[in-house]
């Protein structure tokens, strides 16, 4: 029987609480991830750009230094903790207090992060690309994200294929989720993994099926702002994907995600808002 993860985890010694949905800002250190607008490489942006998200109410910032758009390539080891640890030095320097999470599945990136400071790791490989990360998870007692992702980045989207994804995706959570356990990972938070080794549909599958993951008792993360899933949709660039982010993150609120993956936060606040409103939960 796996332990039931309420959502109430410790961070520096506070409460964060994930019974009330939170939004979690993207921030890529990189050259080519699919969103321009998100890539910063220059420290002065960076901390301007993230200065922004701190105004408009963002609860966690997610840093990563190698993309994992469809067809991209790995990087080294070495050209990612470049990348990472001066940036994450730069923010954490302007936002003593802000909450930090690094993007990476590497146990080398993450030793460096961890030394900088960091609150949570984004892991698109469930521990499957690096045989020491999980242990090295919960040796530091970080709160672990822990997403699907069929094939790799290089490969993921290339006829990706499904007899019944809902299913599918419950029973690798809940083997994934007892590796965890096993390495000392208690805090978990899951994320289905939108676009990651899936067709439009199976996104849509997903995002209508939503709730049915709370039986595995994780919190649930959601990140499809101004993917593919809504811009090709929609006949539209990224760039012109926010209305449809909104509508999606809303259904993606009503079907039981308490943290919310975007690009765009003020708006991901808004929706929030809204919906705790809609709901009668507390205004804040």
């Amino acid at each position: 029987m796996l332990e039931s993860n309420s959502g109430i985890f410790k961070i520096r010694g506070e409460v964060w609480d994930l019974s009330v949905p939170k939004v979690m800002g993207i921030v890529n250190i990189t050259p080519d991830s699919f969103y321009a607008k998100s890539r910063y490489t220059d420290d002065s942006l960076l901390v301007d750009a993230v200065g922004q998200m701190v105004v408009d109410g963002v609860d966690v910032v997610d840093i990563g230094a190698m993309s994992s758009r469809p067809g991209s390539l790995e990087i080294g080891n070495q050209e990612e903790i470049d990348r990472l640890i001066p940036a994450m030095m730069a923010i954490k320097s302007a936002f003593p207090e802000l909450l930090l999470s690094v993007d990476t599945y590497r146990s080398e990136v993450l030793r460096e992060a961890a030394i900088v400071g960091v609150d949570m790791v984004n892991d698109i490989s469930a521990g499957r690309m690096d045989d020491t990360f999980l242990s090295m998870v919960g040796e530091l007692g970080l709160i672990y994200i822990l997403m699907h992702m069929q094939g790799t980045p290089s490969s993921m989207q290339v006829q990706p294929h499904y007899n019944d994804i809902v299913l599918e995706l419950l029973s690798w959570f809940s083997e994934r989720l007892y590796t965890c356990r096993s390495h000392e990972i208690y805090d978990v938070i899951i994320d289905p993994g939108f676009g990651f080794g899936k067709t439009i549909q199976d996104n849509y599958t997903l995002l209508k099926n939503l709730n049915t993951f709370e039986i595995l008792e994780c919190p649930i993360l959601v990140g499809v702002s101004r993917k593919s899933m809504i811009y090709k949709l929609l006949g539209v660039q990224p760039e012109e994907a926010l209305s449809g982010t909104i509508a999606a993150n809303m259904l993606a609120l009503q079907g039981g995600a308490m943290l919310l993956r975007v690009h765009d936060v003020a708006s991901a606040v808004a929706s929030i808002k809204i919906f705790n409103a809609y709901n009668s939960r507390e205004l804040v």
